[in-house]
């Protein structure tokens, strides 16, 4: 049964999401801490974070992690595949319709139309992980650490990456 919770909760995602891009995230993020509440809100900001800082798709490295998490390394490969076999899919069936209409005002159109509706979803997940993160080490450490992060990648040009895990080490020395 948690095999079949798995695959749907990033079966669905990758359908909606198409791609495995940012805008999925709310998606997964609605399944995996709304639905089957495997994580918390600030649980799942922490698997984004640490899943921002590694190359490739957010979705796949997101989904190998929480499948691992949730049902060992046979999890990991359902949630996996779960989240490729949508777009996977969808090429394969779809390619020769997309060729013919990629060019197509009405399809232009409807991409401008959902472009707010992704912004919107991503602006909401902010905004619970803003509201998780206050709420867990209090607005001071959260301004601070924002501050202190803004600085440190627009002034001094320091790599997102070591930004987030030394932001990472931080909570955990002094949340842990």
């Amino acid at each position: 049964m948690i095999f079949w919770q798995l695959f749907l909760a990033f079966f669905i995602p990758g359908i909606l999401g198409y791609g495995g891009g940012p805008a999925s995230i709310p998606l997964i993020e609605n399944e995996v801490v709304g639905h089957y509440h495997w994580m918390t809100v600030t649980e799942f900001s922490n698997v984004l974070a640490f899943g921002n800082t590694l190359p490739g798709p957010i979705a796949t490295k997101m989904a190998g992690y929480i499948g691992y998490e949730i049902a060992g390394v046979f999890g990991s490969l359902v949630a996996e595949f779960a989240t490729v076999a949508p777009s996977l899919i969808l090429l394969i069936a779809l390619l020769r319709i997309l060729a013919r209409f990629k060019d197509s005002p009405k399809v232009n159109w409807l991409t401008l139309l959902i472009r707010p509706i992704i912004v919107v979803m991503l602006g909401m997940m902010a905004y619970n992980f803003f509201a998780a993160s206050a709420q867990a080490s209090g607005w001071l450490s959260m301004i601070l650490i924002a501050a202190v992060s803004f600085v440190l990648m627009e002034r001094f040009r320091v790599h997102p990456a070591f930004v987030i895990a030394g932001a990472l080490l931080i909570g955990a020395a002094f949340m842990g």
